[in-house]
């Protein structure tokens, strides 16, 4: 599902940055990069707490639960669990829903404690592999953290990682075995996984209305546990994530799109991690829009000496293609709806984001689900017209109206198209 050339240019980009030498130069001491911290110096020192925890081939701890499913050589992927040194409710290292309000610091450090185990197998033919896939499908539906016991082949090792679709985790290692306590289902994955007559989008659709988490479910899809019992495979941690996401927002937009309209212009603002954002909501039929400003020495333009904007936008009928802009379309344009499903209304909506230098590394989609989530339940700022609307985006942002305009297809839609309300 990932879009091939977006994620070409971000290899580009970092491969460039490698080849400038400039973090052997540097060194994490000189900003030669331009961010006000390093990156790799963040992970590091997160590193730093684990590796002494983790200086044999046998790990014992909770898993919070937590699992991974690769995607490099699909079919053939390496799936695993996630586990870190320690035992307790270590259930917030993987629920990113409790991380709104920590630091970029905080994230990192929580993640990193997170030990990759890997075990290669086919995604298509994944019984084949026997008790280890039974035991990652168990711990993928836990409900609470499980202990687990694992040998690796070598002591776990990392490598620094930049994805903006999945939560950064800690170092890794094949698996030679691994046992799982006994833990209870969750009880809405429990039922889908036994339902083998159930598609993949009404279970993940089922288990969303009776109040699991998004994140739950984004593990359970991932690791088969959903749909025809036919057609059940693994499916990479980062494809799971925006396959949940779009599902989601598919079936909430059955309802929205055909609601009666806000009656509004409202503006909706908020910041997190040096992300700044601002959410236009407009009084007409269902239209959406993500646009994205990544400020120079972000991650995405590490050696820009102008701000990159990306977009992607949908009108009344959706869109066929997969969005430039990647996993963070889908997660935005699902908490929109989410708003519109409360209030039980229908509305155009845009949403401008701004990365500034500050958010030095990414940290997952969950980043933007979770921000657009916390922002739409706050207090609007509300309006007759887009003109004081878009005025007060230029009050908040940093980049001006005329800018977000140029690189907008709902905008410019807007502002030449003859609505039946001018005629009254």
């Amino acid at each position: 599902m990932a879009d091939t050339s977006f994620f070409d240019r971000m290899a580009e980009a970092n491969s460039a940055a490698s080849g400038a030498g400039l973090c052997s130069i540097c060194k994490g001491s000189r900003r030669l990069c331009g961010k006000d911290r390093c990156p790799l110096m963040i992970k590091f020192y997160s590193q730093q707490k684990t590796m002494p925890l983790i200086d044999a081939k046998d790990l014992a701890g909770c898993s919070p639960p937590a699992v991974f499913v690769g995607r490099h050589g699909y079919p053939k992927v390496d799936i695993g669990p996630l586990l870190p040194p320690e035992f307790g409710d270590t259930s917030i290292m993987d629920t990113p829903e409790r991380w709104m309000g920590k630091t970029i610091d905080d994230i990192v450090d929580m993640r990193f404690r997170l030990v990759r185990g890997k075990f290669r197998i086919d995604a298509r033919d994944f019984k084949a592999a026997g008790r280890i896939v039974d035991d990652i499908q168990g711990l993928a539906l836990a409900e609470r953290p499980v202990e687990v016991e694992a040998s690796f082949r070598q002591r776990p090792a990392g490598r620094v990682i930049l994805d903006d679709e999945v939560q950064p985790f800690g170092p890794s290692a094949r698996l030679d075995s691994m046992r799982v306590g006994n833990g209870r289902f969750e009880r809405n994955l429990e039922r889908s996984f036994y339902d083998t007559d159930l598609k993949a989008s009404g279970a993940v659709v089922s288990a969303y209305r009776n109040g699991t988490l998004i994140s739950e479910i984004q593990k359970a899809f991932a690791v088969g546990t959903m749909g025809l019992e036919k057609n059940r495979r693994f499916v990479p941690t980062r494809w799971s994530i925006t396959a949940v996401d779009d599902m989601i927002g598919k079936d909430l937009l059955k309802t929205t799109k055909h609601l009666e309209t806000i009656d509004e212009f409202r503006i909706y603002q908020w910041e997190q991690l040096d992300n700044r954002w601002c959410i236009l909501l407009m009084p007409c039929t269902w239209r959406y829009e993500l646009i994205e400003a990544w400020y120079p020495n972000t991650t995405w333009n590490p050696l820009g000496k102008e701000i990159d904007i990306i977009s992607d936008c949908e009108f009344f009928d959706g869109r066929s293609e997969y969005a430039h802009i990647g996993g963070c379309y889908y997660a935005a344009r699902m908490a929109v709806n989410e708003l519109l499903i409360r209030e039980r209304r229908t509305a155009g909506a845009v949403i401008f984001r701004e990365a500034h230098p500050g958010y030095v590394m990414p940290v997952g989609v969950w980043n933007v689900r979770e921000n657009v989530r916390a922002a739409l339940l706050t207090e609007p700022h509300r309006y007759d017209s887009l003109g004081p609307a878009l005025a007060h985006v230029d009050r908040v942002m940093d980049i001006k109206q005329g800018t977000w305009i140029r690189h907008s297809g709902v905008l410019r839609d807007w502002m030449v198209q003859r609505r039946l309300d001018e005629f009254y």
